[in-house]
């Protein structure tokens, strides 16, 4: 592609459309808004998917689901991100700074991958693997509030 095979865009060549500006352009008298009605009055707006009186789509659909509103946000990090940051101890703090994590959310910590030397890990949960990987490779895990 270069400069010599490069176009407009569709439709940007086009003039806007000007309405009630006489009868010779096909859009005078009614602006094209036809005669009566709703819509042709001016300050006319309806809500957002409004169908003309019929249930509107939103409405017609079944409800799923359910939101629990009590449930709680975790930040999750899998061991093998834990053995490559290349510290000892590890804590949220430590997390954050390295950009492993961003929100103020808790950490839980996974058991995906394998860790080769002890760690020592503050977090609010772990998962069973990831405390089993822990304990196996000579490192601790503490529990935080």
């Amino acid at each position: 592609m270069n400069l010599s095979n490069v176009r407009a865009p569709k439709k940007a060549s086009e003039n806007k459309k000007r309405v009630g500006r006489g009868m010779g352009s096909g859009m005078g008298k009614t602006s094209t808004r036809g005669h009566k009605g709703q819509r042709s009055r001016s300050g006319s707006r309806m809500m957002r998917g409004f169908e003309g009186g019929q249930m509107p789509l939103h409405r017609r659909m079944p409800k799923r689901g359910f939101t629990n509103i009590f449930r709680k946000e975790f930040n999750i990090v899998n061991l093998d991100r834990l053995a490559a940051l290349g510290e000892t101890t590890i804590t949220p703090e430590v997390l954050r700074k390295a950009g492993v994590i961003s929100t103020k959310h808790p950490v839980k910590i996974l058991g995906d991958g394998e860790l080769s030397k002890a760690l020592t890990i503050h977090a609010h949960k772990f998962s069973k693997s990831a405390q089993e990987k822990i304990t196996k490779a000579g490192g601790k895990f503490e529990v935080l509030q």
